[in-house]
């Protein structure tokens, strides 16, 4: 049984309330269930963090443990040199997730610091599908 993990960054705790029209209405709490009852044959975890030293220590704690992990950095995708640096410093890989189409955004949201760390590619534009897209590339 594969074992995955979905790390998601800041502000994504308010996946449901928050801006509807690009996130959607389901929390993510709702959705992860789904995901479960979806993939019965893969073993997922799911952590949250509003903080960005939480989330570089997450990804020490399981990156030589686990088969893959979802990262969805949210807005320390385009800031967080560290969190690059964590992944880059791990060996479990990395499918870097977003919601929305950050290239159809706000320019400063071109940049990611993940994508070049990411081993096992970047998907992004797909709402919350883009999360059943990146466990399926590690099955």
């Amino acid at each position: 049984m594969k074992k995955l993990m979905i790390i998601n960054g800041p502000n994504l705790n308010l996946l449901g309330k928050r801006e509807p029209e690009i996130y959607g209405s389901l929390t993510f709490e709702a959705f992860f269930s789904e995901l479960k009852e979806k993939y019965p044959s893969v073993s997922l975890e799911y952590f949250q963090s509003n903080i960005e030293g939480e989330i570089i220590d997450k990804l020490h704690e399981v990156g030589f443990s686990i088969d893959g992990i979802i990262l969805n950095a949210g807005a320390y995708t385009h800031t967080s040199i560290g969190i690059g640096d964590a992944i880059k410093g791990i060996s479990t890989p990395v499918v870097e997730v977003h919601i929305s189409n950050t290239f159809g955004r706000e320019a400063f949201r071109h940049q990611s610091y993940i994508s070049p760390n990411a081993k096992g590619g970047v998907i992004l534009g797909f709402g919350m599908a883009s999360y059943g897209l990146a466990i399926q590339s590690f099955l």
